[in-house]
C-alpha cells in the first residue's frame, strides 16, 4: 500500500531550461547526475519517449539498505511526460518484495526561468511508506546537487 505522501525540493541553476532537460533525455548525462552522493548506478533501459520505459539500477557505495537486494535498488520506470525545456514525469516503481516499497511514486520535474538562470523544482507523489522522509530529502537535495555541478561544470 502506498502512502498519499509528497516530497518536494528546489533549486535554482545557472543554466538555461533547455540545457537541464537535456540532463534528463541524454542516456549518459541522467546517469552522471541522478544517483544521490553514496551510489552508483547503471541504466538498462532508457527511451525517453512518452511511454517509453526507464531502468535504473542503483548501488550503494558502502553498506546500503537496498529496497531491491541487501545493497541496490532496482528501479522500473516510464516517461509519463516530456515537454521540452519545461517539464519531465516519471511513474517510478521500486522492485522489492517488501510491501513497504509497492506502488507507483510520480515524479515531476518542472523546469521555470529564474533570475539567475532556472529553477528546477521537483515533486514526488505516492512516496511509498518505506522511504524515510529524511532519507528522501537527503537524496533529493543531493540529486539537484549533482544535476547542478553537471549542467555548469
Amino acid at each position: 500500500m502506498t502512502s498519499l505522501r509528497v516530497d518536494t525540493a528546489s533549486r535554482i541553476i545557472a543554466a538555461s531550461p533547455d540545457a537541464i532537460y537535456r540532463a534528463f533525455v541524454e542516456r549518459d548525462a541522467l546517469l552522471a547526475w541522478l544517483p544521490p552522493n553514496g551510489m552508483t548506478g547503471e541504466i538498462e533501459a532508457f527511451e525517453p519517449r512518452k511511454g517509453g520505459p526507464f531502468r535504473m539500477v542503483l548501488h550503494y557505495n558502502e553498506g546500503g539498505r537496498g529496497k531491491t537486494t541487501e545493497d541496490t535498488d532496482v528501479v522500473d520506470a516510464e516517461f509519463d511526460e516530456l515537454v521540452p525545456g519545461r517539464r519531465v514525469v516519471q511513474l517510478v516503481k521500486f522492485r522489492s518484495d517488501d510491501p513497504a516499497f509497492a506502488g507507483t511514486m510520480r515524479m515531476v520535474w518542472d523546469l521555470e526561468p529564474a533570475p539567475g538562470g532556472t529553477r528546477v523544482i521537483f515533486l514526488a507523489e505516492d512516496v511509498p511508506e518505506g522511504i524515510s522522509k529524511q532519507d528522501h530529502d537527503a537524496g533529493l537535495h543531493s540529486s539537484l546537487e549533482n544535476l547542478e555541478a553537471y549542467v555548469t561544470r
